[in-house]
């Protein structure tokens, strides 16, 4: 089983997955769905009464109810760094909150203002200020204040949607396309949803055969005298995106990473039992 790309970008990536079966590809779909650890607002603190700023009062008071922010901030992307950061309950602090496995933020904002993601600043280093900066969070009136600190914490989609990395992650078996005649170029050109072919002169070229979705529309011009089309089922395209909080690059590479751990534990597992 290999790895071919065929997009790669910061938050989005196109790959074949080769001489692999549907199970294992289904395998890697929920991995990258379920299994990919990432930071994430855990724990919301409000600063509740007035709030004097100049000599002027603010009421720490908003539009909306604690929870209601709390978990709207809970679902903003938090930079992650593997490398950086544990789970709480493996951390050598043993869950009470360490630069480890914690990160925290501050928002002080007054109104009359939109209090966006952005307005998130990190206690720390600024390489943890949220990328999307212009998620809107609540919107606060004149004499309204809104005074919180946050705590981000590692966790996996498993436990909460918050955690989720990678999302729109799918895949279908790779098109093996045919051309066989050029009798009816022009009606199986027009009938492909996805533009996959092209009338070179008067003969039909399968231009774009990786854009196939399979539908069987050229086929079902004159019953695939002109075209065959099947899915490869030992190789898949596979298309996902992430929400910023770790690079495509870096999802898949954990993604293989830790289907390559659960292989191997499973292995040793069976071997016990052997014995």
């Amino acid at each position: 089983m290999r790895i071919d790309i065929l997009e790669m970008e910061e938050r989005r990536a196109r790959f074949i997955l080769r001489d692999a079966t549907p199970a294992k590809a289904n395998a890697l779909r929920r991995t990258m769905l379920s299994d990919l650890p990432k930071m994430a607002i855990d724990k919301v603190e409000f600063h509740l009464g007035s709030i004097d700023v100049d000599g002027k009062d603010f009421e720490s008071v908003t539009p909306l109810f604690d929870e209601v922010i709390a978990h709207r901030l809970g679902m903003v992307p938090v930079p992650t760094d593997l490398d950086l950061f544990t789970f709480q309950e493996k951390c050598v602090c043993e869950g009470e909150g360490c630069p480890s496995c914690m990160i925290m933020y501050s928002l002080n904002k007054n109104g009359p203002c939109t209090v966006y993601s952005g307005d998130l600043e990190p206690l720390g280093s600024p390489d943890l200020r949220v990328k999307d900066e212009h998620i809107p969070l609540v919107e606060l009136s004149n004499g309204q204040s809104v005074l919180i600190y946050a705590h981000a914490v590692m966790g996996t989609a498993k436990k909460h949607v918050k955690w989720q990395v990678a999302n729109g992650v799918g895949y279908k078996y790779m098109p093996v396309v045919t051309v066989r005649s050029s009798a009816n170029a022009k009606e199986v050109e027009e009938s492909c949803p996805r533009k996959v072919f092209d009338v070179d002169g008067k003969n039909l070229v399968a231009a774009r055969p990786m854009d196939c979705i399979l539908c069987d529309s050229c086929v079902e011009i004159d019953g695939g005298k002109s075209v065959s089309v099947k899915g490869d089922d030992k190789n898949f395209v596979f298309t996902f995106e992430t929400d910023g909080s770790l690079s495509a690059e870096k999802a898949l590479r954990k993604a293989a990473e830790l289907i390559s751990e659960k292989t191997k534990a499973f292995a040793d597992n069976i071997g016990e039992m052997a014995v």
